[in-house]
């Protein structure tokens, strides 16, 4: 049996519990590595039945009612309030709080079982396990990471009575409380390394016996809750694959702050995102990109074709579009001197969610004078891999990352080119070029299934059928070269073949990452191309462009020949990790329950 030995007790008092969905404590190894494990159930309240009904309905994809708060919510928050009666802050300001968690583990992991130190330390952290009878306690504090650290309180050390006893640790500690210990940092009789708690008493305060001693004999207390839960953590239970669950994906992507605290693979997406952020900065900032900030309220949407979302500007009595892409903005920036400039921010487009899109994202978007789309790809392959290395510490040249469901995708190396017509022909065993009639490319798509709308224009039509045929078996990284004029409004006319233009699409694994162009930058053209975007939008094209004569003007001033590349950050990190896309947002929207 470990120090941390699990009590099941009546469901009274939120006592002598073990965790439910918390990150736990390590159980008492010798040389324990701190990190949290599965965690032991144990049922507490009577709200047991009522919580099964609820994750049955969780796990049936159906929607529940609220039970409301619960038995336990009750419990604890007549402890906050007899703690405040008592002139007893349950949530303090401030802590003597002296290190991490973390730092710790790694400067007292080399202590043997039984080994004592007399180094004084003050941590805090969530209690994610507590064993609350007799005369010694544990419990375990985890940190934002997950890593525990047992604290072990006696009443031999502690005072006999006040806010600071064991006795009052009992009664006012619940799982999920965070919590400040302060004391010697020893590892116990079973190898944990842990923290005894010790106060800090006032002078003359030792020749009184502890069962004497109050908060009045205290300076800095063995221990003191940080922040009083008034909610209980949620439970675990095994799904009917043997997998063990404690939100639904819904709920995960709903109560976030929850899976945050419960599973370690939410925990990791978050500074794997972290870690690709920085990457991807540090990697421009060498390049000498400037990065800049565009607006996100536009009087016109440009630089994509998608369907805005609108809003209301009362001030001015008008209309205003959230922003659906950066372009626009950032090559005026060009055209005044920003030679090399990239952005990363909030898109938003009032279209379908699924597993690979969201109507909000994170979108980076760069533009580099004197380049082209062959420039592009050769900074788009290098900024992806870089990432990988620098997310998951992976060598040059061993960009191999492993997916959430423990497959190997490599992104190492050059990575494949192919050519947009040329393909769909080969799938469909027919040629296929820039002037196949529109009626031909539309009896080929309704052979394979698709439905096509009355205004779409014939290259769009051709990037359907490439759509269904041909991107999405595209598993490994592969630049998709050339695409026709007429669905590429922004991009320059290509150098050698007429009636395409130099942009390309990046599919990894089946689905579209970036796209980048060999920018336009002959006005002329540019004004004749949004004129054919009007066109479009009269004869019903819901994504088509409008006229921008801001921008237009900009391109008049003198625009040089420029590469641009755009990639969005949620897809990449889906290329990375192999999660769906509301599993790479931290707080992804969902609908109301």
């Amino acid at each position: 049996m470990s120090d941390e030995t699990q009590q099941n007790t009546v469901p009274e008092p939120d006592n002598a519990q073990a965790p439910a969905a918390a990150p736990a404590a390590p159980s008492e190894q010798p040389g324990g590595s701190g990190q949290a494990q599965r965690p032991q159930q144990n049922e507490q309240t009577g709200q047991t039945k009522r919580d099964k009904q609820a994750q049955q309905a969780d796990q049936a994809g159906q929607p529940r009612q609220d039970p409301g708060p619960g038995e336990q919510f009750a419990v604890r928050a007549a402890k906050r309030e007899r703690l405040r009666s008592e002139g007893w802050e349950p949530y303090p300001v401030q802590l003597p709080i002296t290190t991490t968690i973390a730092a710790v583990r790694e400067r007292y992991s080399h202590l043997e079982a039984g080994q004592e130190t007399e180094d004084i330390v003050g941590v805090a952290g969530r209690v994610v396990f507590l064993r609350n009878t007799g005369r010694l306690c544990f419990v375990s504090l985890a940190d934002g990471a997950g890593t525990t650290l047992q604290a072990m309180l006696s009443a031999k050390a502690l005072p006999g009575s006040g806010h600071t006893s064991l006795a009052a640790f009992k009664a006012d500690v619940d799982l999920g409380d965070h919590l400040f210990v302060h004391g010697r940092v020893i590892s116990s009789r079973r190898g944990e390394l842990s923290v005894m708690a010790e106060p800090v008493l006032r002078e003359c305060a030792d020749a009184v016996e502890p069962a004497e001693r109050g908060d009045d004999d205290v300076v800095v207390p063995a221990w003191r809750l940080a922040s009083k839960a008034l909610r209980p953590l949620p439970k675990v239970w095994t799904n009917q694959e043997g997998e063990e669950v404690s939100l639904s994906e819904d709920n995960r992507a709903r109560r976030r702050e929850l899976d945050l605290l419960i599973r370690p693979a939410a925990r990791d997406m978050v500074r794997t995102r972290a870690a690709v952020m920085r990457s991807l900065r540090d990697n421009f900032h060498r390049r000498d990109y400037l990065e800049l900030e565009t607006p996100m309220l536009q009087v016109i949407h440009g630089g994509a074709a998608a369907r805005p979302f609108i809003t209301h500007m009362n001030a001015f009595d008008m209309d205003l579009y959230l922003r659906i892409a950066t372009e626009i903005y950032l090559k005026r920036a060009v055209v005044g001197g920003v030679d090399r400039v990239f952005e990363i921010n909030r898109n938003f487009r009032n279209e379908g969610a699924d597993s690979s899109h969201s109507p909000e994202f994170t979108a980076l978007e760069a533009y580099e004078a004197y380049s082209d789309y062959d420039g592009m790809a050769e900074l788009t392959r290098n900024l992806v891999q870089q990432a990988a290395r620098d997310a998951f510490g992976l060598p040059e040249g061993g960009e191999v990352v492993t997916l959430a469901d423990g497959t190997e995708y490599d992104l190492s190396g050059e990575w494949d080119k192919i050519d947009l017509y040329t393909s769909v022909s080969e799938a469909l065993g027919e040629e296929i070029a820039v002037d196949t009639p529109r009626k031909q490319l539309v009896a080929h798509a309704e052979r394979i299934g698709l439905e096509v709308d009355d205004y779409a224009v014939a290259g769009k039509v051709v990037e359907d059928i490439f759509e269904e045929l041909v991107g999405n078996k595209l598993w490994a990284p592969t630049f998709v070269y050339d695409f026709p004029e007429d669905t590429s409004p922004l991009t320059r006319y290509h150098r050698s073949k007429p009636g395409l233009t130099e942009k390309w699409d990046l599919y990894v694994r089946g689905f579209e990452t970036a796209t980048a162009y060999s920018e336009l930058a002959d006005p002329v053209v540019q004004r004749e191309r949004f004129e054919a975007q009007a066109l479009a939008a009269a004869n019903g094209d819901p994504e088509a462009m409008v006229l921008d004569e801001d921008f237009l003007v900009a391109m008049e001033q003198g625009f040089p020949p420029s590469g641009g590349m755009g990639m969005g950050i949620d897809r990449l990190l889906m290329v990375l990790t192999g999660q769906g896309i509301r599993e790479t947002i931290t707080f992804p929207l969902v609908k109301r329950s």
